[in-house]
C-alpha cells in the first residue's frame, strides 16, 4: 500500500469515525441536558459527580478509547497478530487469556474497596463539602462500583476492534451508558430525590457497554480461558512495561480531577456540577477531533517504529496534529463569543437557571485556552505509546500535580478567582505537559515542528481577527436585535456568528495559503462537482 493510500485511509476512517462520534456526543448531550433538567447544578448532583469520578477512571480514563488499557492493546497486538483476516494463533490467544485475567483481578479487589470503604474515599475527596454531601456521595459510589470491574474489559475489546480496523463499535458503544441513563431518569419522572436512579442506571449502562462488543470479540476468534502465565512471559511483560506506567499517568490525571474536586468542595454549591458539564461541553467537539484522527493513526505509528520508518511517523504526526489544530481554533472562538448563549440554549430548562448556565459557561471559558495544547498532548502522547513508552509522560503528568496545587491556591485562594480559578489552572497544566512532553520526544525521534508551528501562527493570526469580527458582530446583535422569544434568538446568533466566523476563518486561511485550508476547500469542491 502506497503513503497516499494510507493517507486516504486514514482520512475515510477520519471521516466515518467522526461521524460516528458526532452521533455519539449527541446522544451524551441529550444524556447531560436529561440530569441538568432534573437535577439541575445541586447537592444530589454534586453528590453524583464526586461519585462518578472514581468509575470514570475506569470506563473513561483506563478503559476508554485511547485509555491505557486500548493503548497498551493496540501497541503490542498490532505487532503480533500477523494476519487481520487470520484468526488468532493459540499463543495470541493465550496472552489475551492472561491479560484479560489479572486485569479482571485488579479491577475487582478495586472495586471491592470502594465498594466498602465508599465513605473513608468520598470523605477524602469532598472534604471542604458537608456530611450531608460526603454520604450521599459513598451510596452513589456503592452503586457505581461495579463499574470498575467493566472499564478494563472494555478497553481490551476496544483496542482488539480497533487493531482489526473495527472503528465503529468501539465509538458507539458508550451511547448505551447514555440511552440507559436518560431512560431510567425521565421514567423516574423527578421523583428520584437521592439521584440513586441515576447511579445504578449508570452501572447497567457499563455492564450494557460490554455486552454488545463481546459476540464480536468472540467472531475475531478471541476465547478467554483464565491463566496467570505471567512469568517470563516476553509479550506480557511488554504489555505491563507500557500498560502500568500509562495506568498511573491516567491515574495522576485523576488525581488533578481529585484535586479540584477538593477545592470545588469549599465554593458554592453546584460547582463541581458546573465544571462537570463544562468538560463535557469543551469534550464534544474537541473530543470529536481527537478521536477521529488519532484512532485510526494510532496503529499505524506503532507500525511505522516496528518498520523504523521514522520519516513516516514525522510526516504523519505533523499532518495530523495541524489539522487539529485547524479545527480547534474555530472551536475555541466559538466558546468564547457563543459559550453563554450555547450553555443556555442547550442546559436551561427544569431544575436549570441562568445562575447555573453563567456557572458553567465561566469554567468553559477559562477551559477553552486549553484546546491547543490538549490536542498536542494527546497526539505526542501516542507517538510515546508507539515507542512503548509511556513512562516519559507519567513522569511529566507527576510532577504537574505539585504545578497543579498551587494554581489552584493561587487562582482560588488568593485572587478569589472562584470555578473559572479551577478550570484555568487546568489549562495551564495542559499547556506544561504538552510543551515538556513535545521537547523530550525529540530524544527518540525530530519530529520537525517548524513548518507545523509556522502554520500554527498563520491559523492564529487568522483566528484572532476572526475573533475580533465575530464579537464585535455578538455585541451589535445583543444591542439592537427586537424582542423575542430567547430560544428562538440564541439559535439565530449561533448560525449567523457560526457561518460568519467558518466564513471568514476559511477565507483568511485561503489568503495565507493555508495547505489545510486549500485540502479541504478542493475536497468540498470536488465533492459538490460531482
Amino acid at each position: 500500500m502506497t503513503a497516499d493510500d494510507k493517507a486516504t485511509g486514514i482520512l475515510k476512517a477520519a471521516w466515518l469515525i467522526a461521524i460516528i462520534t458526532i452521533f455519539s456526543k449527541l446522544i451524551g448531550f441529550v444524556r447531560d441536558v436529561v440530569i441538568a433538567n432534573y437535577y439541575g447544578t445541586s447537592l444530589v448532583s454534586d453528590a453524583y459527580f464526586y461519585a462518578y469520578q472514581i468509575p470514570a477512571l475506569s470506563i473513561i480514563l483506563l478503559g476508554g478509547v485511547g485509555g491505557p488499557f486500548h493503548s497498551a492493546t493496540v501497541a503490542i497486538f498490532s505487532k503480533l497478530i500477523p494476519s487481520l483476516k487470520d484468526k488468532p494463533t493459540d499463543e495470541l490467544n493465550k496472552l489475551y487469556s492472561t491479560f484479560m485475567t489479572t486485569t479482571i483481578i485488579f479491577f475487582t479487589v478495586l472495586a471491592v474497596l470502594c465498594y466498602f470503604f465508599a465513605p473513608q474515599i468520598m470523605g477524602v475527596i469532598a472534604s471542604g463539602g458537608n456530611p450531608e454531601l460526603i454520604q450521599l456521595a459513598a451510596e452513589h459510589l456503592k452503586i457505581m462500583s461495579p463499574v470498575l470491574v467493566i472499564g478494563g474489559i472494555v478497553g481490551i475489546y476496544y483496542g482488539l476492534l480497533v487493531t482489526y480496523r473495527y472503528f465503529m463499535l468501539p465509538n458507539v458503544s458508550p451511547i448505551i451508558m447514555s440511552i440507559v441513563i436518560i431512560a431510567m431518569v425521565m421514567t423516574s419522572g423527578g421523583n428520584d430525590k437521592g439521584g440513586f436512579t441515576l447511579a445504578l442506571a449508570t452501572t447497567i449502562g457499563a455492564i450494557l457497554q460490554w455486552v454488545v462488543q463481546f459476540p464480536k470479540i468472540r467472531q475475531l476468534g478471541y476465547r478467554l480461558k483464565p491463566n496467570l502465565d505471567i512469568v517470563n512471559n516476553r509479550n506480557f511483560t511488554n504489555i505491563c512495561e507500557l500498560l502500568f506506567p500509562a495506568i498511573l499517568s491516567s491515574t495522576v490525571g485523576q488525581i488533578h480531577i481529585y484535586v479540584d474536586m477538593f477545592f470545588a468542595s469549599s465554593l458554592r454549591e453546584g460547582a463541581w456540577t458546573a465544571i462537570g458539564y463544562a468538560n463535557r461541553v469543551f469534550q464534544f467537539p474537541v473530543g470529536i477531533l481527537v478521536t477521529a484522527f488519532l484512532v485510526p493513526l494510532f496503529p499505524i505509528f506503532s507500525r511505522l517504529v516496528m518498520e523504523k520508518d521514522y520519516e513516516g511517523i514525522k510526516n504523519y504526526f505533523n499532518k495530523g496534529v495541524g489539522v487539529l489544530f485547524f479545527g480547534a481554533i474555530p472551536i475555541i472562538i466559538g466558546i468564547i463569543v457563543l459559550g453563554l448563549d450555547g450553555v443556555g440554549l442547550v442546559f436551561e430548562r427544569g431544575a436549570f437557571d441562568s445562575k447555573a448556565t453563567f456557572m458553567v459557561t465561566e469554567a468553559l471559558w477559562f477551559l477553552s485556552v486549553s484546546i491547543l495544547p490538549y490536542v498536542f498532548r494527546d497526539s505526542i502522547t501516542r507517538v510515546y505509546y508507539s515507542f512503548n513508552d509511556s513512562k516519559t509522560p507519567f513522569v511529566v503528568a507527576f510532577t504537574s500535580i505539585i504545578l497543579k496545587v498551587f494554581l489552584n491556591i493561587l487562582f482560588i485562594n488568593i485572587l478569589g478567582m472562584s470555578i473559572g480559578g479551577i478550570t484555568l489552572s487546568t489549562s495551564l497544566v495542559t499547556l506544561f505537559n504538552a510543551v515538556v512532553l513535545g521537547v523530550l520526544i525529540n530524544k527518540k525521534i525530530n519530529l520537525n515542528y517548524g513548518e507545523l508551528f509556522k502554520n500554527l501562527l498563520k491559523m492564529i493570526t487568522a483566528g484572532g481577527i476572526t475573533l475580533v469580527v465575530c464579537a464585535g458582530m455578538g455585541l451589535l446583535m445583543d444591542k439592537f436585535t427586537p424582542d423575542m422569544p430567547k430560544v428562538i434568538y440564541q439559535i439565530i446568533k449561533i448560525c449567523v456568528i457560526g457561518t460568519l466566523c467558518l466564513g471568514i476563518y476559511t477565507t483568511l486561511n485561503l489568503a495565507l495559503k493555508m495547505d489545510y485550508a486549500k485540502e479541504l476547500y478542493n475536497r468540498l469542491m470536488s465533492r459538490f462537482t460531482k
